[in-house]
């Protein structure tokens, strides 16, 4: 998707299609263009900026398909004052939107490859394009391997889509609770633990991580632990983006930029800087 003014401070306006309750602090919005906008392309793991009138404008993952172009589609949780007001708007409602921003996943680089997602909490929705582009072209990817961390099972995104990527699209999919409430008889605890008897190869596999550092911290040594080498273990942060372009400096993290040189990176190149507290 390409800014009609060719602009990318200058948002476009795009009208609220339909908006969906995912869990209690959880909505997904999807968008349409006021105006005629032919491309609504994106790459998954790519973000856009969304304004909302009067209120301020926040980054948020794209979380829809990115073989299709019918739509864009965005999930979040109701954390600032932007999202609190974006929870409270209604179909037919105007956003500006600016993007789509940062370095994508490496699906392209997965073919051929087991993959190994892993995502915790609100990390899923960045991760659920990658689901959807290997469900679209399914022979081209060997084993995959979703593991999925929630705080309780009332906090499970897309829970149906879950389902139907165990059932219908090969899909090994894991889901693990920190707290059972409930009639929960899944896993619980933290996710990480489920790498350890992860059905994949670890000579011949990648591996996509989101979710809170610290969950991706352990991951990683999790992963590592496995045998899947660094250069292979991708992961995603968003930390404190506000421009979207690299000009403002206040996501800077080392030498990178978050918005323009992420959000995903791989991990041998920024190792040094991952366990640093506040970098």
């Amino acid at each position: 998707m390409s800014n009609l003014n060719g602009n990318p401070m200058l948002p476009q306006s795009f009208r609220i299609e339909r908006i969906k309750n995912e869990t209690d602090d959880t909505f997904t919005v999807e968008l349409q263009p006021s105006k005629n906008v032919m491309d609504l392309s994106f790459h998954a793991g790519q973000f856009n900026m969304l304004y909302i009138y009067g209120v301020g404008e926040i980054p948020i993952s794209i979380s829809g398909d990115p073989c299709s172009q019918d739509s864009l589609v965005h999930t979040t949780r109701v954390v600032g004052t932007v999202t609190k007001a974006m929870r409270k708007l209604r179909v037919g409602d105007l956003v500006g939107v600016r993007g789509p921003f940062g370095n994508p996943w490496p699906v392209e680089e997965a073919k051929g490859k087991d993959v190994v997602l892993i995502a915790g909490g609100i990390g899923l929705a960045p991760i659920r394009p990658v689901v959807n582009y290997i469900i679209a072209n399914r022979h081209a990817f060997k084993n995959v391997v979703m593991l999925y961390g929630t705080r309780t099972p009332k906090d499970i995104l897309y829970p149906r889509e879950i389902k139907l990527w165990e059932k219908k699209h090969r899909i090994h999919t894991f889901v693990t609770v920190d707290r059972a409430i409930g009639n929960w008889d899944g896993n619980v605890g933290v996710v990480t633990k489920l790498v350890a008897r992860a059905p994949f190869d670890p000579q011949n596999a990648l591996a996509m991580a989101c979710g809170p550092e610290v969950m991706m911290r352990f991951t990683v040594r999790e992963l590592q632990k496995r045998g899947i080498v660094d250069e292979n273990i991708y992961v995603s942060t968003e930390r404190n983006m506000k421009c979207g372009i690299g000009h403002c400096g206040h996501c800077q993290f080392g030498s990178e930029f978050v918005c323009k040189d992420g959000p995903v990176f791989r991990y041998d190149k920024i190792a040094h800087l991952f366990d640093v507290w506040e970098v």
